[in-house]
């Protein structure tokens, strides 16, 4: 039970199989996103290691900071872990959430514009943030951040549309 609690959205659930829809790309996050969750993590076991050189009665301390730096790494990692976003030849949607799982569809006649940004560090890395311009004002579908490859990723989403007939090719 706590395992499928935890786990990674089952992307088939949300999938309209009889109205023919197929999964074109599962774009997960870069690798970069885990970065600051390791790095709380090293500061924890750091401070679990510190109090060891630290007095009996204040040992507490440290041992606490550290086990809490710990479990908030652990959770940053679940919540990367568990945002996906999915590009089918229907739309596009993201799951995302540890506890409360979020879904936010798409449909790709909606899609009126993509933005995609490459940030310097971006660029190196090999990572892009997505944004999408839709018919409706609010939407629940607007960024997508620490996108791998992509490049890749926006000519997929751009041949999905084009080939629903929603528009023209490319220039």
């Amino acid at each position: 039970m706590l395992g499928r609690l935890f786990a990674e959205p089952d992307i088939r659930r949300h999938l309209l199989s009889d109205e023919g829809e197929d999964v074109v790309d599962v774009v997960r996050k870069h690798w970069v996103c885990y970065a600051k969750a390791a790095m709380i993590a090293v500061v924890g076991v750091g401070s679990l290691i510190l109090s060891a050189f630290v007095s009996m009665q204040a040992a507490w301390f440290p041992i606490i900071v550290g086990l809490l730096l710990i479990l908030y790494s652990a959770f940053a990692v679940l919540s990367v872990s568990n945002d996906c976003f999915v590009i089918t030849n229907m739309r596009v949607f993201r799951i995302s959430g540890v506890l409360a799982k979020r879904l936010a569809t798409m449909p790709l006649a909606r899609i009126l514009d993509i933005t995609l940004d490459k940030p310097l560090l971006g660029r190196v890395l090999g990572y892009g943030h997505f944004v999408f311009e839709s018919a409706a004002q609010a939407q629940g579908l607007r960024e997508i951040t620490y996108v791998a490859r992509p490049d890749e990723r926006d000519l997929a989403i751009e041949r999905v549309i084009a080939r629903a007939g929603l528009r023209g090719p490319r220039l």
